[in-house]
């Protein structure tokens, strides 16, 4: 994509994303436009009003590692990779940093961690572990799995050790413990993790280049030494004794998504612009193996003008799911595929979230829904079901019935068992109309616990590392809600220490 294009795309999509940013940097870098939103969580994210990136020409010709994308997975990984005394750059395509980890609504699971134990909630690793590998129906990498909940807890202290504090509780759909980890305010994950990384990024003075389009991943002997990239209309090898790759999925790629599954022609998507599988393609040229292809989420609750996701954590402050005719007609807390595979069996194919003021106090993301444009308010529920042209009288029946569901602590309809600690009664009420969206692409490169990425004799590719969701086989064929942000905190870091021991 041209320059041009980059720049233009670059001030709509910070704005979309909320984008603040980070000043203080130093002379060598050049700035690129974005919006001024402040957040009340920390000083990860206040008093900046505009993001910095390193001047294209101070790219050098080689540097220790190389990784390319920089998203939530690429930041963890330079950081650890900071940590341990290297040198490592960050090469993205896009004209921001944050890729998909932007958008990222709900959480971050983890269990047995220090903020839980503050809560009174007791949880364990292998309870992660078993929902986990339930919820993805027995598919799962099972390394990759263990060394995802094992090391969870250790993840949200090393954010929190950066000023990156994710102390608010909640919960989303398979998960039967209070483990999805949020900013303090309630606010959504994505923006504020983004934000907190790259602050650490400047401060620890790793180089990000944006707008740097990586084509191709070299070798030299058979062991990967660097890559080359397009940045300002010219093409360089830059060389690097390791390379990361953390480019995110395929979830924005049309035609890689209908070659696996053509029934998903025509669906929206989350993901944002750049999620175009080109990590996977770049490793699949040097003889990279895949797993999971074919494995694509759909997210049950997108609104579909704009192809925004609308956070799990909605679901799990106590929203509930109305058909057409303003009944329930599922377990809202039910995994991603099944909440799915209910809205489309509706005559509509799309449903109604309906929620109160307590869930918009406790969940921030929805001020930003409701500056969208997508959220529907009343000051009652007869009056709520007017404006979504709805039978008054049913949708305040169905709320009633759950809120004496709510407060006898069982779900008799749809057995629902999660999300239920307040009911639905604190005016005003409000509604979002939602249908399934393609979300997330759990298929990727085949990786092993210390994320060197593997080829087809399960044998690791010498000097190359990917984490997040350019990777295949964690998820199974089912992604639980929150553990993505998981998997780019605890496989990125991993990405980043390996890749440095391999340096040495």
């Amino acid at each position: 994509m041209k320059i041009k294009l980059f720049k233009s795309f670059a001030i709509s999509f910070a704005t979309m994303m909320l984008l603040s940013g980070c000043g203080g940097q130093k002379s060598a870098e050049k700035t690129v436009e974005s919006s001024s939103t402040k957040a009340s969580t920390s000083d990860v994210t206040s008093g900046a009003s505009e993001q910095k990136y390193t001047d294209p020409k101070e790219m050098k010709d080689e540097y220790d590692i190389i990784i390319v994308g920089a998203g939530g997975a690429g930041m963890s990984a330079a950081l650890q990779a900071k940590e341990e005394g290297k040198n490592p750059v960050i090469l993205e395509k896009m004209p921001v940093a944050g890729g998909n980890t932007l958008k990222a609504s709900s959480g971050m699971n983890a269990s047995e961690t220090k903020f839980q134990k503050e809560a009174g909630i007791t949880d364990s690793n292998d309870k992660f572990y078993e929902e986990t590998l339930k919820g993805g129906h027995n598919t799962n990498d099972k390394e990759l799995l263990r060394y995802y909940v094992d090391n969870s807890a250790s993840a949200i202290d090393w954010l929190d050790s950066m000023g990156i504090k994710l102390n608010n509780l909640t919960i989303t759909g398979g998960m039967s413990e209070k483990r999805t980890h949020r900013p303090e305010d309630g606010s959504a994950v994505g923006e504020y993790l983004v934000h907190g990384l790259l602050n650490n990024i400047h401060e620890k003075e790793i180089p990000i280049f944006v707008n740097a389009d990586v084509t191709e991943i070299l070798e030299k002997d058979s062991v990967v030494d660097g890559v080359k990239v397009t940045v300002e209309g010219k093409e360089k090898e830059v060389h690097g004794k390791a390379v990361v790759v953390t480019t995110g999925g395929y979830g924005a790629n049309p035609e890689m998504l209908e070659k696996e599954k053509p029934e998903l022609k025509g669906y929206v998507t989350t993901n944002q612009e750049g999620s175009t599988g080109d990590g996977i393609r770049m490793i699949e040229k040097l003889g990279g193996q895949t797993v999971d292809m074919d494995q694509i989420q759909i997210h049950p609750t997108v609104q579909q003008d704009k192809g925004i996701l609308i956070g799990e954590a909605v679901r799990g402050e106590g929203a509930i799911l109305v058909n057409q005719d303003g009944k329930r007609f599922t377990n809202e807390m039910g995994t991603r595929d099944n909440v799915s595979a209910a809205i489309t069996a509706l005559p509509d194919k799309s449903a109604y979230l309906i929620f109160d003021a307590g869930v918009k106090e406790r969940v921030k993301a929805i001020n930003f829904y409701e500056k969208q444009g997508f959220v529907k308010s009343a000051d009652s529920i007869e009056a709520l079901a007017k404006e979504i042209d709805m039978d008054g009288k049913t949708l305040d029946t169905t709320v009633q019935d759950w809120n004496k569901a709510v407060e006898a602590k069982s779900d008799t309809e749809f057995s629902r068992e999660t999300g239920m600690d307040n009911a639905l009664n604190k005016g005003p009420y409000y509604a979002i109309k939602i249908a399934p969206g393609i979300h997330y692409t759990m298929g990727g490169v085949k990786i092993n616990d210390k994320t060197e990425v593997l080829n087809k004799d399960n044998k690791p590719i010498t000097g190359l590392y990917a984490a997040g969701e350019v990777t295949g086989g964690l998820h199974g064929s089912n992604r639980i809600g929150g553990n993505s942000v998981g998997d780019i905190i605890v496989f990125g870091r991993q990405a980043g220490e390996q890749s440095a021991k391999f340096v040495k």
